[in-house]
């Protein structure tokens, strides 16, 4: 069977501890993080995904980059999927990053269109191509808000015909995609990337989910996930609906603080973040606070 990368893969936060001679005076924690992957995985996760945008992948150098994939790959052993983020400005670099993931042992990666350019359509299919030189699956990440590239239904048509490229995480927010790539691409997976919409993604067709919040509720997600496959809507709607408050702030340009705000919140460690991301203001945390107490009171 090719693997799809699809189920349950949590975009992994990274923990941070105090260090006077690190980058901003934080180093990447790996010892906590690699008890989190281990955690993620044995709440029923079917795997994690280092270096996203929610990993803080651009404010890591490339060691601690490549440390974070390693400690993933260790972590989760033969018990999950590690699916390495790729994002590189260019296609040299995102093949290289590629690269050393598949030396590492990663079981796919997770890659943007080139980060600080927007890039037409040849140079899109170039992009991808060359990652997909690398030789592990790959799942292409439609993130047009960030991005300023929109990969569109017909174009992501074009590119799962480059081989090993599996699956897309869908970030659009336009929930009609999901049947439109489904006709227009049948092979490949659909991966809800918004964790707002992901009920509505799965009702579509998407078969997996990219995900932020599960870092603060893998167990619950994953039963979501499952209940959403299986039909049983007036389940899942009723666990979906307490959460979404929440689940919005993935799609938040604060995403990062506010999903390690929640791990805090419910007794994980969330912790700092680097530059340029900075702490949220009294009135995020007023909102944040409110919507986890919502979301945290329903799952009792």
């Amino acid at each position: 069977m090719t693997e799809k990368l699809d189920g349950v893969i949590v975009a992994t936060a990274l923990p941070y501890k105090e260090d006077a001679g690190a980058p901003a005076g934080l180093r990447p924690d790996l010892d906590r993080y690699a008890e989190h992957c281990r955690w993620l995985v044995e709440n029923g996760c079917r795997g994690v995904g280092p270096n996203g945008s929610l990993g803080e992948y651009s404010s890591l150098t490339d060691d601690e980059r490549r440390a974070v994939a390693r400690t993933a790959i260790d972590a989760v052993g033969n018990d999950g999927v590690v699916v390495v983020g790729v994002h590189g400005v260019g296609a040299h670099q995102a093949r290289a990053w590629a690269e050393k993931a598949a030396e590492d042992g990663a079981d796919g990666v997770l890659c943007l269109p080139p980060t600080m350019y927007r890039a037409n359509r040849g140079e899109v299919l170039h992009h991808f191509s060359e990652v997909a030189k690398a030789g592990l699956p790959v799942m292409v990440y439609n993130n047009p808000i960030d991005t300023k590239v929109d990969l569109t239904p017909a174009l992501l048509a074009e590119i799962a015909q480059i081989e090993n490229v599996v699956a897309v995480k869908e970030f659009s927010g336009d929930v009609r995609r999901i049947l439109e790539i489904r006709e227009l691409a049948p092979d490949l997976a659909v991966i809800a990337g918004a964790d707002d919409l992901t009920l509505e993604a799965l009702l579509m067709g998407a078969t997996g989910w990219f995900a932020g919040f599960p870092n603060v509720f893998p167990a619950e997600s994953v039963r979501l996930y499952d209940l959403a496959l299986q039909g049983k809507l007036a389940e899942a709607r009723a666990l979906y609906e307490p959460l979404v408050a929440a689940f919005r702030w993935d799609s938040r340009v604060e995403f990062v603080q506010a999903i390690k705000y929640g791990m805090d919140y419910v007794g994980r460690y969330g912790g700092p973040c680097r530059p340029p991301r900075g702490p949220l203001v009294p009135e995020h945390v007023a909102q944040l606070e409110q919507d986890m107490k919502k979301a945290v009171e329903s799952l009792r």
